[in-house]
């Protein structure tokens, strides 16, 4: 389809269908909050939750290296436990920002704090993390090495503090927290035999398990919670990963393997423009002949959740790689250029191309609470889905696609390398030396 007639197909009725994704602010969380704590007080015999499932973990940052590690469990909605999971099914159900709002003031999160690399931070002589597998540590490593949500009963030091933390544009947000004096298991989690493989075998790097573990099957979320929970990697290496970070590094390490899959690969044979909207954040993909490229450019309007001031100005950034990828870590758009490019990379390795890829991520007003990095990967794997538009040239299908942007098409060029053909000619030049 040519891309002018994609684009005009997208206006107005595939957007308004999209954008139904995206509902309205709302502020009824505070009634979800109250919800909750009715739910707690109906869960707790003294001072233990009983029946509580846990479908997942959660591993903070604060005071590293003696930080809080945590199980998550709905509170009387333990049957349910799965669809508290954050995951790409989320996107297929068509989750608004208010429905992510809704699992994460209904997940409890009890925490302890514990040193990355020993599970007590009273003393140094307790067992290294690779070896715990009792105690609180043991008991979340269990939850997140198990294939389905756990049962346990948790014993905490109070009543839980019902504010919600807004989280990250990388970390989903979190919900009411309690200190945790203990947890037992009330079953014997089922660990699948790859993660098995992984445990058992502590000469193996991290990144070779990450890989393994997804090349098995095991999407990056799964990946991630195993991680964090200090079980990859050589012996002396396991330690305990603060959820943000150790999303991204799935991302990036799952990334680079699927950039190392296309290296050899023959190019895309046509310019091709992808399009997705979700939650009021709309993603062009631009993928062009030649040997892989790719960059990231976000645009946050003003009154969005990282460009608070509705008085500002469009909010413009980027960060790229070349056909060797990069040394350092993207600090410019942090994790969403991880996410976008894992997106990428999976769609260009399930056909066998390699491309020059431009991924241009708009955030609207209508994105009024972050809800994590998810919805930047899911959104840019999904956007290969149905049609998409074609063009002469690369910089043709730029110059179209910035008819529909918030800033002008100098302005990205001003911004982005690709655009303006920067990073294109100093490849073909290094090519030539």
């Amino acid at each position: 389809m040519r891309l002018d007639d994609y684009i005009e197909e997208l206006e107005p009725d595939e957007e308004a269908k999209r954008r139904r994704l995206a509902k309205e602010k709302s502020y009824a969380i505070t009634d979800h909050l109250a919800d909750f704590e009715r739910r707690f007080d109906d869960a707790v015999s003294g001072d233990t939750l009983v029946g509580s499932t846990a479908p997942s973990i959660f591993v903070g940052r604060s005071n590293y290296p003696d930080i809080p590690v945590g199980v998550l469990s709905p509170v009387g909605d333990e049957g349910a436990a799965t669809e508290y999971v954050t995951d790409g099914d989320w996107y297929q159900q068509g989750y608004a920002i208010d429905d992510v709002l809704q699992r994460r003031t209904g997940l409890l999160n009890s925490s302890k704090r514990a040193n990355v690399d020993s599970p007590s931070i009273a003393s140094r002589l307790t067992p290294s993390v690779h070896d715990t597998w009792d105690g609180f540590v043991g008991v979340q490593r269990e939850v997140a090495i198990a294939d389905r949500p756990v049962d346990l009963e948790i014993g905490l030091d109070d009543t839980p503090d019902l504010g919600l933390d807004a989280g990250t544009d990388v970390a989903t947000p979190r919900g009411p927290r309690a200190n945790a004096r203990n947890a037992e298991l009330r079953e014997n989690p089922y660990v699948p035999r790859p993660v098995k493989k992984t445990l058992e075998d502590d000469d193996w790097q991290a990144e070779g398990a990450m890989t393994y573990l997804y090349r098995r099957g095991f999407d990056v979320y799964d990946i991630n919670s195993i991680l964090s929970a200090g079980a990859l990697g050589q012996t002396e290496q396991r330690r305990l990963v603060p959820t943000r970070w150790s999303i991204t590094a799935v991302d990036d390490t799952v990334g680079k393997y699927l950039r190392g899959r296309i290296r050899n690969a023959p190019s895309v044979d046509e310019v091709q423009v992808w399009a997705n909207e979700y939650m009021g954040n709309r993603y062009w993909v631009v993928l062009a002949p030649g040997t892989w490229e790719f960059e990231l450019v976000e645009m946050k309007a003003p009154g969005s959740i990282w460009n608070p001031n509705p008085n500002d100005d469009i909010w413009l950034q980027s960060a790229s790689e070349g056909y060797e990828g990069r040394s350092s870590y993207v600090e410019e758009t942090a994790g969403a250029y991880y996410a976008a490019r894992l997106g990428v990379l999976e769609y260009l390795e399930s056909i066998g191309r390699q491309a020059k890829c431009l991924v241009l991520r708009e955030v609207s007003d209508d994105y009024w609470a972050p809800v994590g990095v998810w919805q930047v990967r899911e959104s840019v794997r999904n956007a290969f889905d149905g049609e998409y538009g074609e063009a002469e040239t690369f910089h043709e299908a730029v110059a179209e696609v910035a008819t529909q942007l918030p800033v002008s098409y100098a302005r990205l060029q001003r911004k982005s390398e690709l655009a303006a053909g920067l990073q294109s000619n100093l490849n073909a030049f290094s090519n030539l030396e």
